[in-house]
């Protein structure tokens, strides 16, 4: 299993869509700003944050249970800088839509800038044909509220390529996260 170079990724961009809407270079700077920047890098793909984010709030005592999930456990917010509160948590999604190969799987790690800063980007693998917006796990562990920029870049995918194809893919199981368009709760 190896990890594919920049050249890999534009091409599987431009050819199959993998990565919808694709920059296939780093962008560190937006409308004469700077960014925390997003694009194809060397390895990888540094995805952007939507302006959508679900931050969660204990406004009516809510238990968090994956398997019962009571969606009143977060506020919703669109806005171009979402605060995430101290020592809390956010939901998000990516701005670039993903379609994974079936000889593919993904790892997802936050950014430098933010890792920095005390916000920790947890994202599960992006299996052998899934798609879907991913949706961002955002935690602020610092004591002091956190600013996440919309539109900039949040976390780096790295695709690894496996030395066989899959028996049974993502697609091929049916998997609950399938196809998913916005930010997707916790399914049982």
């Amino acid at each position: 299993m190896g990890v594919h170079a920049d050249s890999w990724i534009r091409k599987m961009a431009q050819e199959t869509g993998m990565i919808e809407p694709f920059e296939p270079g780093l962008v560190r700077e937006f409308e004469g700003r700077r960014v925390i920047s997003y694009g194809c890098s060397s390895y990888g793909y540094d995805l952007r944050v939507a302006p959508e984010f679900k931050v969660f709030t204990n406004v009516y005592s809510s238990v968090v249970d994956p398997k019962n999930f009571d969606d009143k456990s977060f506020v919703d917010m669109n806005t171009d800088v979402c605060v995430v509160p101290p020592n809390s948590f956010a939901l998000a999604r990516s701005v670039e839509y993903f379609r994974i190969p079936r000889n593919v799987v993904t790892m997802c790690i936050g950014k430098s800038t933010y890792a920095r800063c005390g916000i920790i980007v947890n994202v599960t693998p992006f299996e052998p044909e899934w798609e879907g917006h991913v949706t961002l796990e955002i935690s602020n562990t610092t004591p002091l509220p956190a600013k996440i920029y919309a539109g900039e870049g949040l976390a780096q995918v790295l695709f690894f390529e496996g030395h066989e194809v899959c028996e049974v893919s993502y697609k091929d199981r049916g998997g609950k996260y399938q196809g998913q368009k916005g930010i997707t709760i916790p399914r049982m």
